[in-house]
Parts: C-alpha cells; sequence; structure tokens
C-alpha cells in the first residue's frame, strides 16, 4: 500500500492529556520467523503505522519519539493542530535509537524540538554509542544515531528501568527488539497508560503469538519474554496500551482470551 494521507491526530481523555502524533502508514516490509511457515507480509496489503505519543502533565509537554523525520511525516503537522510548535515541547523521551523513532530530531544539523531537554535509556545509548556488538545490518541505523543523538547528550538525562522520566511516568524494561528498548507506564489521578512503544509490531502476529519471532528484534528470545511479560501486565491491570506500530490511533486494551491474547481498539 502506498503511504497514504494520516488520519487526524487522537487526543483520548485522561487526567494527563495524551495525544497520539501519527506519520503517515506505510510499505515498510516486516517478517515474522519461526512459525510453521516463514513468511513476508503482502506490502500492498499490510499498513504499518508510525504514531508518537504527546503526554501533556500540565507542567510539561512531553513526546515520546519523533518518527523518521521525512518529507512525509505529519508530526510537526499534528503538533500544529493541536496548536503547538516544536518549541513548546519542553522534553523528548526516546523509546529506543531506530530511525523511525530518532529521525525527527535534527532537521540541516539542527534540533528540531530547540528548547527541549532528551531523556534516552542509558543501556540504549552506550549500545549505540560505545558497543562492537551492533549487527551488520543495523551499522547505517548506528551511524545515524551518532549523527543525530550523540550531539544531544549534553541535554540529556539517562535513565534505567524502574526511574521516574517526571513524577508519574517510569521506566519499565523491555528489551529485545533493541538492546535497551523502554516501555514507559504513566498515572495520573488513578488512570494508566502502557506506553510499549515496539515491544510488539503488529496487532495480531505480536499479540497472539509472543513466542514468534521478527528479524527486526535483535535479542529475538528476549523479546519474546518482553511480550509475554508486558501482555501478562497489560491484561492483569487492564492498561490503556499507546503502541507505536498498531492500527491508528494505535491505542487499545489486551484481553486474554482462549490461551492467548488478543488487541481491543479503544472506542472513546
Amino acid at each position: 500500500m502506498a503511504r497514504s494521507r494520516s488520519p487526524p491526530c487522537s487526543t483520548p481523555s485522561i487526567s494527563a492529556t495524551i495525544s497520539r502524533l501519527p506519520s503517515p502508514p506505510g510499505n515498510r516490509r516486516t517478517r515474522c520467523g519461526n512459525s510453521p511457515s516463514r513468511t513476508s507480509f503482502d506490502p500492498n496489503r499490510y499498513e504499518h503505522c508510525f504514531i508518537p505519543t504527546l503526554v501533556d502533565t500540565g507542567a510539561e509537554k512531553i513526546l515520546f519519539d519523533t518518527g523518521f523525520g521525512d518529507a512525509d511525516s505529519s508530526l510537526l503537522q499534528c503538533l500544529q493542530d493541536l496548536g503547538l510548535g516544536p518549541a513548546d515541547i519542553d522534553l523528548v523521551v526516546i523509546t529506543h535509537g531506530h530511525p523511525d523513532h530518532i529521525g525527527g530530531l535534527v532537521h540541516n544539523g539542527e534540533a528540531v524540538f530547540s528548547r527541549a531537554r532528551y531523556v534516552f535509556g542509558a543501556a540504549e545509548f552506550v549500545f549505540w554509542t560505545e558497543a562492537d556488538t551492533v549487527r551488520e545490518a543495523r551499522l547505517s541505523n548506528r551511524d545515524l544515531f551518532l549523527r543525530v543523538c550523540a550531539g544531544l547528550a549534553d541535554r540529556a538525562t539517562f535513565v534505567a528501568p524502574g526511574d521516574e522520566v517526571v513524577p508519574g511516568i517510569t521506566a519499565i524494561d523491555a528489551a529485545g527488539h533493541s538492546p535497551g528498548l523502554l516501555a514507559f507506564h504513566v498515572e495520573s489521578d488513578g488512570q494508566q497508560l502502557l506506553i510499549w512503544s515496539d515491544a510488539f509490531l503488529h496487532s495480531v502476529v505480536s499479540i497472539q503469538r509472543p513466542e514468534w519471532h521478527a528479524d527486526l528484534d535483535d535479542e529475538k528470545e528476549q523479546a519474546v519474554e518482553t511480550r509475554k511479560r508486558l501482555l501478562k501486565m497489560a491484561a492483569d491491570h487492564r492498561l490503556l496500551v499507546a503502541g507505536y506500530h498498531m492500527p491508528f490511533p494505535g491505542l487499545g486494551h489486551i484481553e486474554q482470551v482462549d490461551g492467548t491474547f488478543r488487541w481491543l481498539p479503544a472506542t472513546s
């Protein structure tokens, strides 16, 4: 499917305002393995969304991830639709260092979010800037990370699972898809949101068959364990979930049924 016009921005109602800021769905292929047959999704039938999240706590506007930052990105337009510009963002949280999450940080060598502070996972930052274990398929990704993110280190805080980003927003270990991937638990006035980023790449395959491997996951068995743990957490606590690659607007709940789980899109 060719990239299509983005759906409108979505703003669910909880005490801290949460806005979903979509980039257009694309035709990037994801291959899934360790299943009865190894299959590539048909790019003419598989819609793959990229949906950053904006949390407005009332005191700060916090953006989770930035999309590719390419000509098709609708992130800045969505912010404009909310009456915001890049300079209104106080904090940018990067869940992990893949191109569809960091690409919108810098444009023409300048930071897009000129006033913002940044949050990176400490393990993720070290992986891309210091480790010698980046697999060949990710070498260009490492170059991008060094070019885009390394220069922001002096304005950044580095967090580990269990750390608070701000009061009410806590980092959760979600490693596997990337070695230092972080999810985030948001709580406000007793209401809860789980931002699971790329722990799940597809609303059916990743959730109903969490044990299946995806080529895009760097640590495949660790990714399986992460999916199982986050699915149980979301189902047991009836959390609202924001999924970066879930069908627009990427908000839903997890239901346990017939020995597995399924994605239930949020209806309001």
